[in-house]
C-alpha cells in the first residue's frame, strides 16, 4: 500500500516562504510522476504543480508560476514544494500526489492526507 506523508505546512504572513516535503513509500518512486494538489475552504481541489517521472519536466498552474517550484528526490524518495511570495489566496491543504507514468497532466493514483498552508495578510 502506498503512503504519501506530508509535512512543512504552517501560518505564514503574506510575501512569506514555506517548503513542503512529501516522503512516499513507494517501492519504485523514480518510476511514478508526482505533483501538489490544494484545496481551499469551498472551492474544489486545484492542481498546482507536477514533475514527471522521466526527464523532470515540470508543469504550474498559471497563479504560482514564478513563485513556486516543483523538485524531487529519488534517493530519498521525497517530492518538494518552494512555495516563495505567499499571498492569502495560496491559504489551502496541500496535497501531494503519485500518478504511474510520464504524463503530469493525468487521473493521479495516489493521495496523503494533506499539510495545511495559511498565509495571512
Amino acid at each position: 500500500q502506498a503512503q504519501l506523508l506530508e509535512s512543512g505546512g504552517g501560518q505564514v504572513q503574506a510575501g512569506g516562504s514555506l517548503r513542503l516535503s512529501c516522503a512516499a513509500s513507494l517501492r519504485t518512486f523514480s518510476t511514478y510522476t508526482m505533483g501538489w494538489f490544494r484545496q481551499a475552504p469551498g472551492k474544489e481541489r486545484e492542481f498546482v504543480a507536477g514533475v514527471s517521472n522521466t526527464d523532470g519536466k515540470t508543469w504550474y498552474t498559471g497563479s504560482v508560476k514564478g513563485r513556486f517550484a516543483i523538485s524531487r528526490d529519488n534517493a530519498k524518495n521525497t517530492l518538494y514544494l518552494e512555495m516563495s511570495s505567499l499571498k492569502p489566496e495560496d491559504t489551502a491543504v496541500y496535497t501531494c500526489a503519485a500518478r504511474r507514468g510520464s504524463t503530469i497532466l493525468g487521473p493521479y493514483d495516489y493521495f496523503g492526507q494533506g499539510t495545511q498552508v495559511t498565509v495571512s495578510s
